[in-house]
């Protein structure tokens, strides 16, 4: 199985990244985690990128707040699918970095995830992984099984409490 690059831009951004890695331990995918700046290390987030699909790995997801330049940094070296999630700082609560990240210039794609949206940036990383690999689709579908019944146990529980 292809791993997912998790990228981020400063250890500060390293709550959101784990939420990420717990879905992907939960399905079995297999990632590396590491800190690259798009401005203070940029020749090394370059080297990462530009080595990553035969280092195989299949997705990247960077995470970074404020100018958040690192998607696209990341995304302008690789033509592997780049999953960004914009991460919440003090100054714009992650407005900054939601603007930053999804505002690629046209050939460059990033796909953006919401402000410090870990979670749905791993699953979606883990559905363009499945695309290739059905074992991965099938725990995919599990998973939203599981979170189907879970709504409707609630909803069970509500109509209880209603009457």
């Amino acid at each position: 199985m292809k791993k997912v690059g998790l990228i981020m831009g400063s250890d500060s951004d390293l709550p959101v990244v784990k939420k990420a890695a717990g879905v992907l331990d939960e399905l079995g995918i297999p990632y590396e985690a590491h800190v690259y700046s798009a401005h203070r290390t940029p020749a090394e987030a370059r080297a990462w990128a530009l080595s990553a699909r035969e280092e195989g790995f299949g997705v990247v997801i960077a995470f970074a707040g404020m100018a958040a330049h690192l998607a696209g940094a990341i995304a302008a070296n690789t033509t592997l699918p780049v999953i960004g999630v914009p991460c919440k700082s003090a100054a714009l609560d992650g407005m900054d970095a939601l603007l930053s990240t999804v505002m690629m210039p046209s050939g460059i794609p990033v796909a953006t995830v919401a402000i410090d949206g870990g979670k749905n940036a791993a699953l979606l990383a883990a559905q363009i992984l499945a695309t290739a690999d059905e074992e991965l689709a099938g725990a995919l579908d599990a998973r939203r099984s599981a979170e189907a019944e879970a709504v409707l146990e609630k909803d069970a529980g509500i109509q209880a409490r209603m009457k």
